[in-house]
């Protein structure tokens, strides 16, 4: 990728990053710092999952997409894999979103998201279809990725970009602040979140209709 169009396709993911509206966003009841609102989704082998299913463990969410350049520079470099095994190892859930509305880049069926989990090397506890947006809507994400950590009191603890280099290149994982993984070894060690919020990076979550 040229310098020229990097440097464009990361002024547009700020862009989309500092936008304070998305569609459906004012029926969001997720803020840092308050009790993480409660969901039921289907996962991509039709099982419902619920929040409330992982009280008493760090839950982390990550929005997904799998055509969006942000999500295969950490998903290519196995950064996303690395942290999601790193954390699941010591008991967290992790579950992986996709609120990509049918016909918009990033929709997948069950099958299709199997077959990229079992390709990818993928470590997530679940992968959550959300083709309605509704979740989505409720956490108010923005981008892919866009994480959120929730610790074992069902606090949401942290909100915002995996890292604090908003680029598309690989390279770029290596010396890498990361946010979550942070985020989390401040909260288990009973520390507050030094960056409990940041702005996400990425492509746009692509909501149908709400």
């Amino acid at each position: 990728m040229s310098q020229v169009w990097k440097t464009l396709v990361v002024t547009a993911a700020l862009v989309v990053a500092s936008g304070s509206h998305i569609a459906g966003a004012e029926d969001s009841t997720a803020r840092v710092g308050t009790a993480a609102p409660d969901f039921t989704a289907t996962d991509s082998n039709g099982n419902p999952r619920h929040l409330s299913d992982f009280k008493g463990k760090f839950v982390v969410l990550e929005w997904h997409n799998q055509g969006c350049p942000f999500v295969q520079k950490h998903y290519g470099s196995g950064n996303m894999q690395r942290l999601q095994k790193d954390l699941t190892a010591q008991g967290a859930v992790w579950l992986t979103v996709i609120s990509s509305a049918p016909g918009k880049q990033g929709y997948v069926t069950g099958g299709e998201e199997n077959a990229y989990v079992k390709e990818k090397g993928v470590a997530a506890t679940a992968v959550l279809l959300d083709p309605e947006g509704k979740l989505g809507r409720l956490y108010a994400a923005k981008t892919t990725p866009h994480m959120f950590l929730i610790d074992p009191k069902g606090t949401l603890v942290y909100a915002g970009a995996i890292d604090d280099r908003p680029t598309t290149d690989p390279a770029d994982v290596q010396g890498a602040t990361n946010y979550v993984l942070a985020a989390y070894d401040e909260a288990k060690a009973g520390k507050a979140v030094t960056k409990a919020a940041t702005a996400p990076y990425g492509c746009s979550v692509k909501y149908g209709a709400p």
